[in-house]
């Protein structure tokens, strides 16, 4: 049946404003139906019947009645793409033996700039306007009420370009409430609370960015919200989640079931694009087959744009991935090319750098283990300069030496590393160096990982250090992300110069970066494959260079 759909949708000439005078309108939309990828909506649509008049109105909705509201498309009608109409055309034009739709919930999952945000916002008009549903109430929700409120946002300007819509309705700007008096019914954008839903008598749920849901108590509840009604619509948009348990990826694999029949649900409309795992990210082709809009609402030539800097930056190619060939991927990514790193290796050494003003940081990874302080040294033409110094304790160093072949001992022979006596960080050795190197360097600002700090501090301010010359800086992406771009960007346009110490080399080698949704980045020692401690304590200097750079009113600081 698969197999003869594909044939049967690949004859299908698109037609962007069907007639439903016509016959061959009709015709149109019952192929129309099978576009949706790899699903066939007749296989388990007993006691179903497809309604063609019905879909036909929901598609022409849209060049009727919705505008765009952005760009050089603003103000024409919004044309329905071939797999935008087949989606109206499942979701409205299928109905049971009573005339009730037959689909209660769709997930549309779609890489970003595909348009899904500004289809959804037609769909509210057509549900709260034309669905004659009495009090219906039709919500749009996400992670947070600002992202909802783009998508009613949309809806709202699209009402006041077209008159028959705005006639009709009362629009509440500080509600957010599209209000539809002859029914009695509305559109809203809600916030993101769970706990203050689950009064609602929902008629139409649409929620946006489902990837971006903390947890599935605002799913749960808007969807139990439906009960009551004869015919909810519950629609799911979304790209790509990481890899891991969540709302959406339950969604996403519920909607693989019902689209390869393994899951029995005729209500359900799973709409997926998507490249696999085992597609080349590279290829053009793979970019149309997961972008249904490609060459509309996202251009060819952006793609491209993002695909180079996928190849040129490692830590962005599972953002290129996920946002953009919807590939659910692994949060953690490995983050330098060593390649681009070791390009940035330089000659120079302590004596040339005497005096210069400089920025520190401080990782306390462990009693056990590495300590590292790294400083950065701003120069004249916009790149920095290097300057790494570790400790770690004696006895470790020889059992990891034995144990993982780490040259510990070579390293602290050739003057890369410092070796403390005993099995614990030394804690007073590393003092009393810190203090050495702010005799020789110009140290501003010394940004130091809260984690295992305190100690380490009270000896220094013991020994002299005003309280506030070392500044507490998190390990949160609030505190990393814009200094793990910078350190990766200055890498890559070799401005971020190092004298090639090996062990600095070696935790470059082992950097695994953690992204959230946001894009932004952060070391992830847990899944790094070894030791990173110099890498971040590096991040934090350039950290503490760009606060003062940005902000020049902060009080300098020698040590």
């Amino acid at each position: 049946m698969e197999r003869e759909n594909k044939k049967q949708t690949t004859r299908l000439q698109y037609i962007s404003r069907p007639d439903e005078s016509r016959q061959d309108s009709h015709d149109y939309i019952r192929e129309v139906i099978k576009c949706i990828p790899g699903y066939d909506p007749y296989r388990n649509a007993d006691g179903y019947t497809f309604d063609t008049t019905k879909a036909l109105m929901a598609v022409n909705f849209f060049w009727r009645a919705v505008r765009h509201i952005k760009g050089n498309m603003a103000d024409k009608p919004y044309e329905l793409q071939l797999h935008e109409q087949a989606i109206m055309a499942n979701l409205f034009g299928w109905v049971d033996a009573e005339g009730y739709r037959r689909y209660r919930e769709c997930l549309y999952y779609v890489p970003r700039k595909n348009s899904k945000t500004t289809w959804a916002a037609g769909v509210a008009l057509f549900v709260t306007f034309f669905d004659n549903e009495q009090g219906a109430e039709c919500y749009c929700a996400a992670s947070d009420r600002d992202q909802a409120t783009l998508l009613y946002g949309q809806a709202e300007a699209m009402v006041h370009k077209c008159q028959t819509l705005d006639d009709r309705c009362q629009i509440y700007k500080t509600s957010k409430t599209i209000s539809f008096p002859s029914t009695n019914s509305f559109f809203k954008a809600i916030s993101a609370e769970a706990a203050s839903k689950h009064g609602y008598n929902s008629h139409l749920i649409l929620v946006d960015e489902l990837h971006a849901q903390p947890n599935r108590e605002l799913v749960d509840v808007l969807l139990t919200s439906t009960g009551s009604r004869k015919q909810p619509l519950v629609v799911c948009i979304t790209t790509a989640d990481y890899s891991r348990e969540s709302i959406c990826n339950e969604k996403y694999d519920y909607a693989c079931g019902v689209r390869d029949a393994r899951v029995d649900d005729p209500t359900f409309l799973p709409v997926i694009y998507e490249a696999s795992i085992e597609d080349d990210w590279t290829d053009e082709a793979v970019w149309a087959k997961a972008n249904p809009n490609l060459g509309k609402s996202v251009s060819l030539e952006y793609i491209r744009k993002e695909c180079a800097k996928a190849k040129e930056i490692a830590s962005y190619e599972n953002t290129f991935k996920r946002l953009h060939l919807n590939v659910r991927t692994q949060q953690d990514v490995r983050w330098l090319p060593m390649d681009k790193w070791l390009a940035c290796g330089a000659q120079y050494d302590e004596a040339s750098l005497l005096g210069a003003e400089c920025y520190a940081g401080l990782d306390l990874a462990s009693v056990a283990d590495v300590t590292a302080f790294v400083m950065v040294f701003p120069q004249d033409d916009g790149t920095y300069k290097v300057l790494p110094k570790f400790w770690v304790p004696e006895e470790n160093a020889h059992i990891r030496e034995r144990r993982d072949k780490v040259p510990y001992t070579a390293w602290a022979k050739q003057g890369f590393l410092t070796l403390t006596p005993g099995r614990r960080a030394d804690y007073e050795i590393v003092e009393h160096d810190i203090l050495e190197l702010g005799k020789k360097f110009n140290i501003r600002q010394v940004m130091a990982d809260r984690w295992a700090f305190e100690p380490l501090r009270q000896l220094l301010i013991k020994a002299g250090m005003p309280e506030d010359s070392i500044v507490e800086f998190g390990q949160t992406y609030a505190s990393m992300s814009s200094p793990t771009k910078e350190t990766e960007r200055l890498i890559l346009g070799r401005e971020l110069l190092h004298n090639n110490n090996p062990a600095l080399n070696w935790m470059a080698g082992n950097v695994t970066v953690q992204t959230d949704h946001a894009e932004n980045l952060r070391p992830d020692k847990k899944k790094s494959t070894e030791k990173i401690d110099g890498i971040v304590a590096l991040i934090m200097a350039l950290g503490g260079a760009m606060i003062a750079q940005k902000q020049p009113e902060y009080r300098i600081i020698s040590l």
